[in-house]
């Protein structure tokens, strides 16, 4: 029967199920790639940039510096790119004076220093005057004291190390060396020179587990620089989205083509959390897809602290982990002008044990991206806030799941609304969808705050809010209609809780004709004729009137379907068009109602002036035809049947028994703990076989007992016949 009934909901409400699923099965498509939705994945990352901006850390991470080539730098020291020597003073500053853990400079130094005395007495040498070999030869001589380049790779030996250099990749051109080079500043090619070496050889990753992105050339920083320095790219190939705006960047990136090794190299973030923490070299996770082959999915480090476990992108890629700003939107890490520290402004060891990323804010420098916090951040602030998260180990990244997870919160809304469209009122659905939603957003909450997972979600909410549109259109412009159109069909014969019921499932009923068991019931005004020889038309308006609106109330409180007013009668019936399994006990209280009834009925009549009634009661059930009956002119929903016939017989022996109500023995076999009393078996005109007939006892009478009325007379033995049918 549930079954059944689950089924008949289903089939009634198939085209609204339908409508709803069309925006669940276009988000699958643009999942599957069969299709794409435009500002699906601008609608994702804008959730994710709202929930980065809640839940980051604030305030100003004190174990990270950035010293800033800022333009009162510029204005101080001169135009970029400075003297060599310059550096060299100012990487003395940080690694001896001010005692820095690591120093990491965000910026390539590729060619010899051109700027300084070297470059000029070079110009003046040989070939240049009048030839004189002792002017020559002391021009060589004091060229050779005069070398910045050297000064500064000297500076770099005192701290082995504690220095992590950035070199800068480029799409094309064979494995060279190239030049300048400032932060952020597209390099040229120039001389060759060697690359660094790689922190993961080829092998370390089989073909086609990875996505890391390849580049063909590369401009190193310092040809010849002295050993122990680290190597880390610093150009932005953040996968930027198409806004811009840089959300996640490579831990590595491949060089490879004529002359390279293929190698895996280090992000200057990576190479300088390396060399602050000791960390190993990272051990390659990798994950089976499903396709049978092999992705990466986490690169793996030993340290001091432990083995880390950083979870990456098949492209080796991380979400960035951007700090809050601090109070007044001041940025999440110290800055200190290049110029402050080269005058010597900072305090002895003012710096100790810090991590400090060189870096230019300067708008020439061309090194400011967007982020979603700021417009413009400074690029080495990035590295700063993706170091900033390895150091705290708050790792947000996008499982290779996601595409699974999509689709699982795509069916989970699609069966929301489905399940809405087929069983729910059209509030109902819209609270279970925007609580859907809701749920969704919050489970991802969840996951991104406890465990780092930045998950899709946008085509979930989109297809679900369209397919909640779509729900209440269709309910509003179909079923409402239907509905109304049930209510105004069954409004005047059903109890108006049946109707709210009926209407909150309109496919399962019609006017269509049907056969069902019911039972029937006739309740007459005894001695009608006689009354309204003696009233005036008015008066008899007014005592029908009041009469079959009391009996109509209480039809109605137990359930019923007023049928139809026959002159001074009332038919009823229960089990229809709303099923009711227990329609004999409702119709059998019903009568004990109106019987009740009777004494205060009448006394209402004595002071309206209205004479004392008399009714007669007929119940009885079994199979009936029940539904819209009559002509093309005419039709009302009504039953017909034996066992209305057999009803309307019964009532018409009420008075031959004196009694208020006779009832046939089905009813009286389903409706058992009412308090029957046999009255007699009786031959019914068009039946072969007599019927047993019921009536309910008098108060204080003992159920079941002998009957007690007056004998029928010879007619009513043979089942007088009524003047009315269905």
């Amino acid at each position: 029967m549930r079954r059944q009934r689950l089924l008949d909901t289903l089939r009634g409400h198939g085209w609204r199920i339908a409508i709803t699923l069309l925006p669940i099965l276009a988000g699958l498509a643009h999942t599957a790639g069969l299709m794409r939705w435009p500002g699906i994945g601008r609608l994702d990352v804008q959730i994710q940039d709202a929930r980065l901006r809640l839940h980051a850390p604030g305030g100003i991470d004190p174990r990270i510096v950035i010293v800033d080539v800022d333009e009162a730098s510029l204005r101080a020291v001169g135009q970029w790119p400075w003297r060599r020597d310059r550096l060299a003073q100012l990487t003395q500053e940080l690694t001896q004076r001010q005692q820095a853990s690591v120093v990491a400079f965000d910026m390539v130094f590729a060619e010899a220093d051109r700027t300084g005395g070297a470059a000029l007495l070079q110009a003046l040498g040989p070939g240049r005057w009048p030839a004189d070999p002792a002017f020559d030869a002391e021009l060589a001589r004091r060229a050779a004291t005069i070398d910045p380049d050297a000064e500064f790779a000297r500076a770099l030996a005192q701290a082995p190390g504690r220095v992590v250099l950035g070199f800068h990749f480029d799409a094309g051109g064979a494995v060279t060396g190239a030049g300048p080079t400032n932060a952020g500043a597209a390099p040229t090619p120039s001389s060759s020179a060697a690359a660094p070496a790689p922190v993961l050889p080829p092998s370390a990753l089989p073909a086609g587990a990875a996505a890391v992105p390849a580049w063909h050339g590369f401009t190193a920083s310092l040809p010849g620089r002295p050993a122990g320095a680290a190597d880390g790219f610093i150009n932005v190939v953040f996968e930027a989205g198409q806004d811009g705006v840089i959300r996640s960047v490579p831990l590595l990136a491949r060089l490879e083509g004529p002359g390279a090794s293929g190698g895996y190299y280090p992000s200057l973030a990576l190479a300088t959390w390396r060399a602050a923490t000791g960390s190993s070299t990272p051990l390659p996770s990798l994950a089976e897809t499903p396709g049978g082959g092999l992705s990466l999915t986490a690169l793996a480090f030993d340290g001091p602290g432990g083995e880390l476990r950083v979870p990456v992108g098949p492209d080796s890629g991380i979400v960035v982990p951007y700090r809050r700003p601090a109070p007044g939107d001041a940025p999440a890490f110290a800055y200190l002008s290049a110029r402050d520290v080269l005058e010597g402004k900072l305090p002895a060891g003012a710096l100790q044990g810090r991590i400090v990323l060189v870096g230019a804010s300067a708008a020439g420098l061309q090194d400011l991206r967007a982020t979603p916090f700021v417009a413009t951040m400074p690029g080495v602030e990035v590295h700063a806030h993706v170091i900033s998260g390895l150091l705290d180990r708050r790792l947000l990244h996008v499982p290779d799941y996601a595409p699974g997870y999509e689709v699982a919160s795509l069916l989970a809304m699609g069966l929301l609304m489905a399940v809405g469209a087929a069983w729910w009122s059209a509030p109902a659905a819209l609270a279970a969808g925007l609580a859907g939603g809701g749920g969704l957003l919050l489970l991802n909450d969840l996951l991104f705050r406890h465990d780092g997972l930045v998950l899709p979600q946008a085509t979930a909410l989109l297809s679900g809010l369209a397919a909640l549109l779509l729900n209440l259109v269709w309910g509003y412009f179909v079923e409402s209609r239907r509905r109304r159109g049930l209510m105004r069909l069954f409004g005047a014969y059903v109890p108006p809780q049946l109707v709210d019921e009926m209407a909150r499932e309109p496919h399962r009923y019609s006017m269509r004709a049907e056969g069902r068991v019911l039972t029937v019931m006739f309740c007459d005004m005894r001695g009608f004729t006689r009354l309204a020889e003696h009233m005036a038309p008015q008066d008899l308006q007014a005592l029908l009137h009041e009469m079959f609106t009391q009996l109509t109330d209480l039809v109605i409180q137990h359930g019923g379907t007023v049928d139809k007013y026959m002159g001074d009668c009332l038919m009823a019936f229960w089990g229809a068009p709303v099923a009711q399994p227990d329609h004999a006990v409702r119709a059998v209280r019903a009568a004990q109602a109106i019987v009740a009834e009777l004494p205060a009925i009448n006394a209402r009549h004595r002071r309206l002036g209205l004479p004392a009634v008399d009714i007669g009661i007929g119940l009885n059930s079994g199979p009936v035809v029940v539904g819209n009956m009559g002509s093309a002119l005419r039709r009302s929903y009504t039953a017909i049947g034996d066992a209305v016939n057999l009803a309307a017989r019964l009532e018409g022996l009420c008075a031959t028994y004196g009694v208020p109500l006779v009832a046939g023995e089905a009813t009286a076999a389903l409706a058992p703990e009412a308090p029957w009393r046999p009255l007699a078996q009786v031959q019914v005109r068009g039946r072969e076989q007599g019927v047993r007939i019921f009536t309910l006892c008098e108060p204080g009478e003992r159920a079941g007992a002998a009957d007690s009325a007056p004998a029928p007379s010879a007619g009513a033995s043979a089942g007088l016949p009524s003047n009315r049918s269905s």
